[in-house]
């Protein structure tokens, strides 16, 4: 335990539009409230480059654990970003150039001294879904192209495969296709926007009707638990935004061997807080924007998983 308290900054969307009861993002405030830290909130809109200085327009921000009246907005001041202890980096996608810019702004924030979690470059660098190519023995077989050509060989050869854009979230836009499907040729235009944009196949993991695990890494080691999101009767997708139901579970054998592999890529990249997921015994995504999760682990297994994220940025401090 730090032997001061922490003066925190976090960046988000506006906090009163969050659902708290399953807010990764929340969990981590309430954690660093019961750690009597000082919290300043900042939207991107409060954030600015000033003379080279990392700037930010701050509102002291309390929480509680209240799904009706979880916040409360304090004085406003101008702080140097720089002089908080951490910047917490939970804005959600898109993964848009305004989001490129703000990590502009938080990289200067950290060379004048604020710890940023996940660290600026990391999140610039790993997109969540063209960053399993660094770890190809863990995934299925992907293919990232803007062919469509490309992706009509991948089908023919491959037979049955998900099709999704690399800039996608919650399940949008993620197609299961099978040799045959005469749809195949349209998805492949629309996700490419007729070869303009860049998109991914996979092999289809047939896994994917046991769930689709969120596994949590702090620092690189793994929660014990993973959140398996097991898809609706009528969906494919392991996405709870879409219907999935979540189901916490320990990690199997081939889960820790996976974290085994990337868990030190992302410790040694500044990445504080991760989530990976995997389908069967395959990696299928590696997520450091702003990775959830949390509060359905905590609730199923009685953890504290923002208290280890807080342990692990104090050894870093």
């Amino acid at each position: 335990m730090a032997s001061k308290s922490l003066r925190i900054g976090i960046v988000m969307d506006p906090i009163e539009s969050i659902t708290p009861y399953k807010d990764s993002s929340l969990a981590m405030l309430l954690e660093a409230a019961r750690r009597d830290a000082e919290i300043h909130y900042f939207q991107q809109r409060d954030l600015r480059l000033l003379g080279g200085r990392a700037v930010g327009q701050s509102t002291i921000l309390g929480v509680r654990d209240d799904d009706s009246d979880w916040f409360t907005l304090g004085a406003s001041q101008e702080v140097d970003l720089g002089d908080l202890d951490v910047v917490l980096m939970r804005k959600d996608p898109p993964f848009d150039m305004e989001y490129v810019y703000t990590t502009y702004i938080l990289d200067r924030a950290g060379e004048a001294g604020a710890l940023i979690v996940n660290h600026p470059q990391a999140l610039r660098d790993m997109n969540e879904k063209a960053y399993t190519a660094w770890f190809p023995e863990c995934t299925p077989l992907t293919l990232i192209t803007r062919s469509i050509e490309d992706m009509r060989s991948f089908l023919a050869e491959q037979e049955h495969i998900v099709a999704k854009p690399l800039d996608g979230m919650g399940g949008k836009s993620i197609f299961a296709i099978r040799k045959g499907d005469k749809n195949a040729n349209v998805i492949f235009e629309t996700l490419t926007d007729d070869g303009r944009k860049f998109a991914m196949a996979q092999v289809f993991v047939p896994e994917i009707s046991e769930g689709d695990k969120r596994i949590l890494l702090i620092d690189g080691e793994p929660v014990p638990f993973s959140l398996a999101r097991i898809p609706s009767g009528d969906d494919h997708r392991g996405n709870l935004v879409m219907g999935a139901t979540g189901v916490g579970q320990p990690l199997s054998d081939a889960d820790l061997a996976i974290c085994e592999r990337v868990g030190p890529a992302l410790r040694d990249a500044g990445v504080v807080f991760a989530g990976i997921d995997v389908i069967g015994d395959y990696l299928t995504e590696v997520n450091v924007t702003s990775p959830t999760g949390i509060r359905e682990l905590d609730k199923q297994f009685d953890l504290n998983i923002a208290g280890l994220m807080f342990d692990a940025i104090e050894k870093r401090l």
